[in-house]
């Protein structure tokens, strides 16, 4: 169950917003509906010189279909007005990456890696996902937006030490999708468009298992925009004014439950094993509980934006397996489970979805050689939460925490707001 629960949350809380529009469609006009058809040209990116060394092909592309849906000014929804009509999707988003070659070739850098007689491929892949796409001007004729997207993804090709062992970007079938765009949108019909954008599409298993280096690809694209809202959007802009809104204080209160595989037990295995020893560059390794605490001070003074500063705690059941692995290498280190830092903290409102992303610096720390290495004294956190007012605003959410853009653990968050009593007029929900 602990394996799989990172996606499963993921996948629970993009199906939360699309849920919400499903529901809707039934009461709202076809004229708050749209959709998307696009194509992508684009290559996988290396991110560093050893990856270099091993990507022979970077060819890659694909195409997606999104289904589109707008607040209108008649719907008052003040959120919408804030971030000027942005459109919510559900997406799906098929990636071409048969082309894709691996091969190592004897290189010191790979240690005690030997060359195999094959390449290696990634695989294609199916991603579902959610996009926000906010327009940053727009008028009768052009659009120019950007976009995040968030969502899961199934590939038919993976790591294997039988018969695709240089592919170490991908290591499981479930993946994580991530992915961004900057768009222009030109208007030639009522309501027809034709977009080109720039894109970046990331795959990755978010530490849930090893390999885990992920696959990152950027490009060109051009798609076909069905927007029958876009002249009530043009028209009626100015029609509605959000209400205002008054800034407080708050506290945040999170716990969370993450699990991960250790990247000591990946370099070990791959770099460190011989060829006739039973684990050499192997493809299992064992998943290990994660805990965290954290305590937030923040300010919302935007109906969009909050931003503070916590305290983080982590509990991490591995402390003493990685002690172990030091004894062997001939290194006494005392390795805690506990681990503590502080950090900087933001938040992104609209309707009952946010979007929080975190900076921070450790405390106190001791996790072993390869964790100082490759881990560094800087975190960083971003995940995705949905409100539930009922609920007097609790949050369930899905973080991903990383060491310098690199995934460390995924987790699931439950987060309680305490306000302070002269912000408590302020909600979780504002729309009028």
């Amino acid at each position: 169950m602990v394996s799989h629960f990172g996606l499963k949350g993921i996948l629970l809380i993009a199906s939360a917003s699309v849920a919400m529009q499903a529901k809707a469609i039934v009461k709202d006009s076809i004229q708050h509906w749209g959709f998307t058809v696009s194509m992508m040209r684009s290559k996988v990116i290396a991110l560093d010189k050893n990856q270099r060394k091993y990507l022979k092909e970077e060819a890659n592309g694909s195409i997606a279909l999104e289904l589109n849906h707008v607040y209108l000014p008649s719907d008052h929804n003040s959120y919408a007005k804030d971030f000027n009509y942005p459109s919510l999707s559900i997406g799906l988003r098929y990636t071409l990456n048969n082309h894709v070659r691996f091969h190592r070739s004897p290189d010191f850098a790979w240690s005690k890696i030997e060359e195999v007689s094959y390449d290696s491929y990634l695989g294609n892949t199916l991603s579902l996902y959610g996009t926000f796409q906010r327009a940053i001007h727009r008028n009768k004729h052009w659009e120019t937006s950007y976009s995040l997207s968030g969502g899961v993804g199934y590939t038919n090709k993976w790591y294997n030490k039988d018969n695709n062992i240089d592919n170490d970007f991908i290591g499981t079938p479930f993946l994580i999708y991530f992915g961004a765009g900057i768009h222009q949108t030109y208007r030639f019909a009522q309501k027809w468009g034709v977009r080109a954008s720039l894109e970046f599409v990331h795959h990755s298993n978010g530490s849930l298992y090893h390999p885990n280096k992920g696959s990152n690809s950027i490009g060109p694209s051009v798609g076909i925009v069905y927007y029958p809202y876009y002249e009530t959007l043009i028209k009626e802009h100015d029609s509605f004014k959000s209400a205002p809104f008054k800034k407080s204080f708050y506290i945040d209160l999170t716990v969370g439950i993450g699990a991960k595989t250790l990247v000591e037990d990946w370099q070990i295995t791959q770099f460190r094993t011989s060829k006739s020893e039973p684990n050499y560059r192997t493809g299992e390794f064992k998943r290990y509980a994660t805990y965290s605490l954290q305590a937030n001070l923040m300010c919302r003074y935007a109906r969009r934006w909050a931003s503070g500063i916590g305290i983080d705690a982590f509990y991490n059941t591995y402390a003493p397996h990685i002690e172990q692995l030091e004894l062997k290498e001939g290194n006494t280190i005392d390795c805690k489970p506990w681990s503590f830092g502080i950090a900087g903290k933001h938040e992104i409102f609209y309707n009952n979805l946010s979007l929080n992303v975190a900076l921070g610096t450790y405390l106190y720390r001791r996790m072993g050689t390869i964790d100082r290495e490759l881990g560094g004294r800087i975190y960083e956190r971003v995940g995705v939460n949905y409100s539930f007012p009922s609920l007097n605003g609790l949050k369930l959410g899905i973080n991903v925490k990383a060491h310098t853009t690199k995934a460390d653990l995924t987790e699931l968050v439950i987060t309680y707001p305490f306000h302070f009593k002269k912000g408590s007029s302020v909600k979780c929900i504002d729309r009028k």
